[in-house]
């Protein structure tokens, strides 16, 4: 029985010198390799990708995010106008592969408006990120005006707490009519409140009074009754 010889050429003596060396030098060259992409990928992180901002329609979830470069892996943490936000129900903080760094807002508020900052960091040094949350919410008015009787020549003011973002257009009507303001019947509106105010009140005031407020995604109502004895 015959034993099949292998084709000249495709034999390696691993006793012989030139072999060795060059098993040597090939060991070398990947070390040099590995070294140069370690030194290439070590450092401080860096964001590829920036936050942007975003808009979170109350009630509703947000999310931002960002692409990082970071090896050895980072330390996160996200803060609100300074403060930091602790991963839980309301924050929670988000990983995806390869280099996705996310914040989810849950049941999002007026409140949650604001500034948001990352921060990533590992042993080469660290890098920031920010961007705002705009929080969008129908006008509403929390608490109506309430009904009044006063005796003529009295002061009467009606008061309503409001709400909404982007801030609501406000306006007052008596028995269905806008108010004409002068001296004596103006409004005013704050951030969160409107004040109708009546000096010297007349028999000619007396009736049923409307607040309204108004934006782009909503609008609300309030009545009260003012009797001029």
């Amino acid at each position: 029985m015959s034993v099949a010889v292998a084709p000249a050429g495709l034999t390696l003596d691993i006793g012989d010198p030139q072999v060795q060396e060059a098993a040597i030098r090939i060991q070398a060259s990947y070390r040099g390799h590995r070294s140069r992409k370690e030194l290439r990928e070590k450092g401080p992180p860096k964001i590829l990708q920036p936050l942007k901002d975003v808009v979170l329609l109350e009630g509703s979830a947000a999310r931002l995010e960002c692409r990082v470069s970071a090896f050895p892996d980072p330390f996160i943490v996200w803060a609100k106008d300074g403060g930091e936000l602790k991963d839980g129900l309301k924050y929670r903080y988000v990983f995806e592969d390869p280099d996705v760094v996310a914040l989810v807002v849950r049941d999002g508020t007026l409140e949650d408006l604001g500034q948001y900052t990352v921060t990533i960091k590992n042993p080469f040094g660290m890098t920031t990120g920010s961007a705002r949350i705009i929080v969008e919410a129908p006008a509403r008015i929390t608490k109506g005006p309430n009904n009044q009787t006063v005796v003529g020549g009295a002061t009467v003011v009606l008061k309503a707490e409001i709400g909404g973002e982007p801030p609501p257009d406000v306006g007052w009507l008596r028995d269905g009519e806008d108010i004409e303001e002068d001296d004596r019947v103006f409004y005013d509106i704050g951030e969160t409140t409107t004040i109708l105010t009546i000096k010297n009140a007349q028999h000619a005031d007396a009736g049923k009074y409307e607040v309204f407020v108004e934006n782009n995604l909503g609008t609300d109502q309030s009545f009260a009754r003012v009797d001029v004895l």
